[in-house]
């Protein structure tokens, strides 16, 4: 879909975002964008390219088009030659990924829309093209049976929207039998999950991402002759509506105002625009306004956090691969739809070109002959899990492949990215750091503030994340509003551990009560110096998080006991957190917890709860405020394992039982390497 100039007055969101596209860039105040920049930029006092070239992939060099037939596309034609040879009793890594309980419930989608494009990058020619016609075709009858459902359903209707486009779906020799395509017709139709009398609300609880979903799969039924144009058009003002109701800033909040911001609520915006480019469907000039207001706006986002690595979301949940392929969607939505300065779509050809060295380098095993986000210290989000294997190698292979296409489409097939040492020096003049303002900060008493702040130190790029997890993730510590960075400071999918915040359990009858500072922030501030090189973050809650005990739940809990104020100071090579909780009365504490699980290890105890480390980016920790630390090899433990790789140590701190009656303060200090950069694989 070509981008088209509207002619009418942009909303003032739209174009403050679109200013930057034509030469604002995500420095200074960015007004009501949500994004506030320092005044300056970090600049190393010494870059040293040698070793920026050792962290990152090394096919980050060539073109992304010779990766995707280089690498990805024979990974794919492996995993084909597999399925159909074994059918439904195809076993990868000791996974039977079609059994019933599985529980891979995208299973025939991911299929459909992975295999299509061996049939969609093969001629009448290839030797193979009539083995992939004809498996292609038994596949889909073998899989019309197996549950397939949301997401499913819009892999599939994609991929027979594309091989009708090329051809594939007619003719005596279909791709897909005609009898199997007419049972596909019903079963593959977003009204399963969503409510259309109920004016489109979602079911089962499915958060607000899957508008984007049942979008995708109407306006594809549409232009599969199977439905006309109501459901889309309908969906995509859903969809639009719950940005302007529940974004003030233009990020997706995943739930009904709630805060939780992550990375889907950056991707969103360009998931909407890569399945409006797909379907070629035109929007009105106000809405296209809108859109590209918001694509722009986490455009910014991600330009603050790339890096020579090709790292994406470094907090939250559905990280692993997926968390480096978001930021491939959106820049690749952005360059189409031409929200990106040259030099930004040169740079984010660059990144994007990082990404896809990185999942064939890092991401697949090629011992496992598979995508790994499961074991060798990996670990993801339960729902994700391994059982999902097949699917998951499919559809991140299908997000390279399509973000791949539109870079073609713009004349980048065989294009080589920018040098590394122009890549760098761009990353060297973003701003230091920013405060990306997602909700609140209204200045009235019932509202909590949720935002992201970034700061940048040299090439390494450091996430504090202030929202809330909301229901089943609040209390997790992916979502804990503490630092993230790549391969220093992390936390993991679905544990509930004191990652550098206390946990307070009270000593109660019954099950202990448990409180943790979360959900609750307020009066969210920044304050940068002249240079850009130290930044002050603080903010206050006037309610702690009860994640344990009596009226404790999936939702948040909020629990006026404790009340808190916390400040962060970051400058290169050292963070330091400082927190005050303050009792109502009188509480009968049992213990305070805290951890701090680390990539680095060799521990050295230097007394007064101070360590220092050996191997490793971080160099320090120390703590006040808590009584007893003690160390902890934790490189075999699951529970401390990440999304890219295994914690190695945990410094774990504690005080005993006591009378809460006034004020606690509880410090800390983390040094780490102030010329360190993160890799694309843990050091």
């Amino acid at each position: 879909m070509q981008a088209r100039r509207t002619r009418l007055a942009l909303s003032a969101l739209a174009a403050a975002a679109l200013a930057a596209a034509c030469g604002g860039g995500s420095g200074g105040d960015m007004g009501s964008s949500g994004t506030a920049a320092s005044s300056g930029a970090v600049s190393s006092s010494k870059t040293v390219l040698p070793e920026v070239f050792a962290l990152e992939p090394k096919l980050s060099r060539e073109p992304m088009n010779d990766i995707m037939t280089g690498e990805l596309l024979p990974i794919i034609d492996r995993l084909f030659d597999l399925v159909r040879a074994q059918g439904l009793d195809t076993e990868l890594q000791g996974v039977k990924v079609f059994a019933p309980n599985s529980g891979d419930k995208f299973l025939p989608g991911k299929v459909a829309i992975g295999f299509s494009y061996l049939l969609l990058n093969s001629s009448l020619s290839d030797p193979k093209y009539q083995t992939y016609l004809d498996g292609y075709r038994a596949i889909a009858d073998m899989t019309i049976d197996v549950v397939n459902e949301t997401w499913g359903i819009y892999y599939y209707t994609s991929a027979l929207w594309k091989l009708k486009k090329a051809g594939h779906l007619d003719g005596p020799t279909p791709a897909v039998n005609p009898a199997t395509l007419e049972l596909l017709k019903t079963k593959l139709d977003w009204r399963i999950f969503v409510d259309q009398a109920n004016n489109y609300a979602l079911k089962n609880g499915l958060p607000t991402n899957y508008y984007g979903v049942a979008f995708s799969i109407a306006r594809l039924r549409y232009l599969l002759g199977w439905e006309d144009a109501t459901g889309s058009e309908a969906l995509l003002q859903k969809m639009i509506s719950h940005y302007k109701t529940f974004s003030a800033y233009g990020f997706s909040d995943e739930t009904d105002g709630s805060g939780r911001f992550d990375r889907y609520s950056i991707l969103l915006i360009g998931e909407i625009w890569q399945r409006l480019i797909e379907t070629d469907m035109q929007v009105s000039a106000e809405d296209e306004a809108l859109l590209k207001g918001w694509l722009r706006q986490s455009v910014d986002v991600i330009k603050l956090r790339l890096n020579p690595a090709g790292n994406g979301v470094d907090y939250g949940r559905s990280l692993s691969a997926y968390a480096d392929t978001a930021f491939c969607e959106l820049l690749s939505a952005a360059e189409h739809m031409n929200v990106l300065t040259d030099e930004e779509k040169e740079v984010a050809y660059a990144f994007a070109t990082r990404v896809a060295a990185k999942y064939v380098e890092f991401w697949y095993d090629s011992d496992w002959g598979s995508l790994n986000m499961w074991e060798k210290g990996r670990r993801t989000d339960s729902y994700r899990g391994k059982a999902r294997i097949l699917g998951e190698n499919l559809s991140l292979s299908h997000q390279l492949l399509y973000t791949n296409n539109l870079w073609k489409a713009s004349g980048f097939a065989q294009k080589k990215p920018m040098a590394t040492p122009q890549f760098v020096q761009y990353l060297q003049a973003l701003p230091s750091s920013t405060l990306t303002k997602f909700a609140g900060f209204d200045g009235q008493g019932a509202t909590y503030d949720r935002g992201l702040v970034t700061y940048r130190d040299g090439l390494r790029v450091i996430s504090l994340p202030v929202v809330n997890g909301a229901a089943t993730y609040h209390r997790t510590n992916p979502y804990f509003a503490i630092p993230h960075s790549y391969n220093m400071l992390s936390g993991v999918a679905d544990t509930q551990w004191p990652q550098l915040q206390p946990r307070f359990t009270f000593a109660n009858t019954g099950t202990p009560q448990v409180l943790i500072p979360a959900s609750y922030q307020k009066n969210l501030q920044t304050q940068a110096s002249a240079d850009g090189r130290q930044l002050q973050v603080t903010w206050q809650q006037d309610a702690l998080d009860r994640v344990a005990g009596t009226g404790s739940g999936s939702q948040p809990f909020k629990d006026t006991r404790i009340t808190s104020s916390t400040r962060f100071d970051f400058e290169p090579g050292q963070i330091t957190r400082v927190d005050t909780y303050t009792p109502t009365g009188t509480q009968a504490i049992s213990k305070v917890e805290l951890e701090f699980g680390s990539f680095s290890s060799d521990v050295t105890a230097l007394g007064g709860n101070r360590f220092s480390y050996a191997s490793g980016d971080v160099t320090g920790f120390e703590i006040e405020g808590l009584q007893d630390c003690t160390v902890a090899d934790v490189s075999a433990d699951t529970n401390y394992n990440t999304p890219g790789g295994a914690l190695k140590t945990s410094i774990r701190c504690s005080s005993p039982a006591f009378s809460f009656e006034q004020p606690l303060t509880i410090k800390w200090v983390l040094k780490y390497r102030p010329d360190s950069i993160a890799s694309f694989k843990p050091n």
